[in-house]
């Protein structure tokens, strides 16, 4: 294979990642756990936070309601990350981290 097929070849897998990052970046992905739901887009920005509006918080719940919201936004970031490793993956094995 010469030169210019090779970048002709990688310009095209470029492109392919690319579009394959930005139909990833646009799905919202959600996390949930209990009374938490936590929305965030593939870009991993949170674009909302959901608290059950029938709980009665105690000081005591506090520390358990962040601790759910941890686990939710956990949850949405593996769901992102695994989205990422499907549609990619093929393009970043053996170079971890590109994305």
């Amino acid at each position: 294979m010469n030169m210019q097929a090779m970048l002709r070849q990688a310009q095209a897998m470029q492109k392919d990642m690319m579009k394959a990052k930005e139909e990833i970046d646009k799905n919202d992905f959600v996390g949930e756990n209990g009374a938490v739901k936590v929305t965030m887009k593939g870009s991993k920005v949170i674009t909302k936070v959901e608290i059950d509006k029938n709980l009665e918080l105690t000081s005591d719940d506090l520390e358990m309601l962040e601790d759910m919201i941890m686990v939710a936004t956990n949850e949405a970031m593996k769901k992102v990350d695994k989205m990422t490793e499907d549609k990619l993956g093929k393009y970043t094995r053996g170079m971890p981290g590109l994305f």
